[in-house]
């Protein structure tokens, strides 16, 4: 299911079946043209199906890619990294034993939030666990992604972006290759995250919201009923 948000007021504009481009798309060429050239900004995940719809049916409005889950992509590579080199050097899973596996989360948190205790913590887990250097690799172009997407100007992301690059060849891992290549395919919309700000975060919120609409009611049996309902709570929310 694909749920689309205003994002100004947050309100539930529609809701698609499925996540291809003909569902998104059948959806907007539905909307009056004057309300699809009214469109100026819309942010979404980094899906290619999404994209091909707004392509097609918005050519004129900026897109911009959710810095949520680009962020995500880079903690999967490290997540990725990890489990590879515990089976290279020690031909097993990680386990509790492993300060790599028993400070996995620490290796996904953003590096300038960390404390001094949790740095050290993580220098540790890098001095124990990363005789291949591989780890704090992917570990630093992960952070240098953040670093990117948190620059306030093109010129300035344009110069992270070479500094990435540069970090993931001298990386040269599969996970962080595969990273960048995300990045350059979707670098147009990454520009537009940088000079707007547009994120799905109340996309995300309403996503939450609908859960709890369908836990409170036992699900559902009647789809035309659900996407009605989440209508329905989405206006009467954004009206108070």
């Amino acid at each position: 299911m694909t749920t689309i948000v205003d994002l100004d007021t947050g309100q539930v504009l529609g809701v698609v079946d499925g996540r291809d481009h003909r569902g998104v798309g059948d959806w907007l060429f539905a909307r009056p043209l004057a309300w699809r050239l009214g469109v100026q900004v819309v942010a979404i995940d980094p899906s290619a199906a999404f994209r091909k719809a707004l392509r097609m049916w918005l050519p004129r409005t900026a897109v911009a890619v959710d810095h949520f889950h680009l962020v995500s992509l880079a903690n999967q590579a490290v997540t990725e990294a990890r489990q590879n080199l515990s089976q290279q050097v020690k031909g097993r899973r990680g386990r509790a034993v492993d300060k790599a596996w028993a400070h996995r989360m620490l290796l996904l948190r953003a590096g300038d939030t960390l404390t001094e205790k949790a740095a050290h913590r993580l220098s540790e887990v890098f001095a124990a666990d990363d005789p291949t250097g591989t780890l704090q690799a992917v570990w630093q172009v992960k952070e240098q992604l953040r670093f990117l997407l948190r620059t306030g100007s093109l010129e300035d992301a344009a110069t992270a972006k070479q500094e990435l690059e540069d970090l993931v060849k001298a990386a040269a891992r599969p996970e962080t290759s595969r990273l960048y290549r995300t990045v350059c395919r979707w670098w147009k919309e990454i520009e537009v995250l940088i000079v707007t700000g547009a994120t799905t975060g109340k996309v995300e919120a309403n996503n939450t919201a609908i859960k709890q609409i369908k836990r409170t009611a036992r699900g559902y049996r009647n789809p035309s009923n659900y996407k009605s309902i989440i209508l329905l709570r989405s206006a009467a929310r954004t009206a108070a």
